[in-house]
């Protein structure tokens, strides 16, 4: 296909900016359909070897591909860098440089601290930067979720530019730095994702899907199932670039580790004394509640509880619940873990719920929160830890997983956390389609009710 130049002195002279996307994946496609579905003019590219493929797409359509980032960076007004966090370094190295004169750049990388590195590095000094990030997947609706708008350069006028090109989404805008989104975004989402990629790997090692199991199917199950299935069928890099290329990330995912580590060999030790001072206090220290307090109503923490009651999660399982079975016990390891973890570093995860309070994000602590809750819930969760047998080999399987997350972590290896993902992901993929039905379902059952106690 023959190149298609773009000349923004062609632009219609309606005072809005012209807008460049750097990177078609998933989050660059939606931004740059729905920026032109509002009236923007809006110039794209991919890789150089897509622009044929692209261009031909897009034809018609009112969305400009061009051949690739320097013909974007000299032409647009603002321009969204929507790559890969590893690869952001030198994507910027190579495009950023043809940065117009006194445009505006933005990044939509889920990290931002190799983001501002390369920023602050190749784009010129005359160029100002307002960067973004939307807190929530391509297929998730973007009004009234969060998205980030971190002003690190140039005039505010410029980031009144931005919130206008994003109006039309109805999102809610969130002021941070730099610095304030990574921490921000490990706070909620390292150790969460650490939990629920360490529970795939389990179920995959073990070569049986869970909701095959009585003990898979019910209440709490249900939302574990739902999470680990959806995390698995996104795009790995996105995991991995948080907690690959995060310090803050990185330091929780190896406290996770431990922390499963040391949690399996009290429950192996038959420690119950132990056991129980450390769950507890862990429970105190992320919600509030003392060992004396039963927070199931709400009686104490101030807050509605995120999730719903047992009889009306059964309601979104993958498996069918015999409803005369007896309830098999279950450590939730994975659980105790996190809580225990996030007390650790001293981390409470609700103070951060106004900021990256996404439906997804609700309902990866809204599981934890829903278990320690409970006293009673709790305490079988402790009994099944010291005196379950049959539950112990899943226990070892979950904490293998966990370290091995860890090591990929460490090891900063984008490749072998990729393997790891991917063969998990192998595993579960022929439940996808089902599971996400399942769980937009959940999501907006559980969106409904809080919006019935507000």
């Amino acid at each position: 296909m023959s190149t298609v130049a773009f000349d923004p002195r062609n632009a219609p002279a309606d005072n809005k900016p012209v807008i460049g996307i750097i990177g078609m994946g998933d989050m660059g496609r939606m931004y740059a359909r729905r920026l032109n579905d509002d009236g923007f003019t809006v110039i794209v590219c991919d890789r150089p070897e897509a622009y044929d493929r692209l261009a031909s797409e897009y034809q018609g359509s009112g969305i400009t591909a061009v051949p690739d980032g320097h013909a974007v960076s000299r032409a647009a007004d603002f321009i969204i860098y929507s790559v890969e966090a590893a690869y952001i370094g030198d994507v910027v190295a190579e495009y950023g440089p043809s940065t117009k004169i006194g445009a505006t750049v933005a990044g939509q990388t889920s990290v931002k601290a190799p983001e501002k590195a390369a920023f602050d590095k190749y784009l010129p000094a005359d160029v100002d930067i307002v960067s973004v990030h939307s807190l929530h997947g391509p297929g998730v609706t973007t009004e009234g979720q969060p998205l980030i708008i971190i002003h690190h350069r140039g005039p505010m006028e410029k980031v009144k530019m931005v919130e206008d090109v994003f109006r039309s989404f109805k999102s809610r805008y969130v002021y941070l730095t730099y610095e304030e989104h990574d921490e921000v975004t490990a706070n909620t989402q390292a150790v969460t994702h650490a939990a629920f990629l360490s529970m795939g790997m389990a179920w995959r090692s073990e070569g049986a899907y869970p909701w095959e199991k009585a003990r898979w199917v019910s209440g709490i199950e249900v939302i574990k199932v739902n999470i680990t299935l959806r995390i698995y069928a996104a795009k790995w890099h996105v995991y991995a670039g948080l907690a690959i290329l995060n310090p803050a990330a990185q330091r929780q995912i190896e406290q996770y580790a431990r922390s499963a580590s040391e949690l399996f060999k009290l429950m192996l030790g038959g420690h119950r004394e132990e056991l129980e001072k450390r769950v507890w206090a862990a429970r105190e220290a992320v919600f509030g509640w003392s060992r004396e307090t039963d927070a199931e109503l709400d009686e104490a923490g101030g807050r509605q509880p995120i999730l719903l009651s047992e009889d009306v999660l059964d309601q979104f399982s993958l498996g069918v619940q015999d409803k005369n079975a007896v309830e098999e016990p279950n450590s939730h390891l994975s659980l105790l873990a996190m809580v225990d973890c996030w007390a650790a570093l001293g981390i409470r995860p609700f103070e951060h719920l106004e900021v990256a309070g996404t439906p997804v994000f609700m309902l990866w602590i809204g599981v934890a929160e829903h278990l320690f809750r409970s006293r009673d819930r709790l305490n079988k969760a402790i009994d099944a830890g010291i005196t379950d047998r049959v539950f112990r080999s899943d226990d070892l399987e979950f904490t293998v997983a966990a370290r091995g997350w860890n090591e990929c972590v460490n090891f900063g290896n984008f490749d072998l956390y990729e393997r790891r993902f991917k063969e998990a992901a192998d595993f579960f993929a022929p439940r996808f389609e089902e599971a996400g039905k399942v769980g937009a379902r959940m999501i907006k059952v559980i969106q409904d009710s809080q919006r019935a106690h507000k």
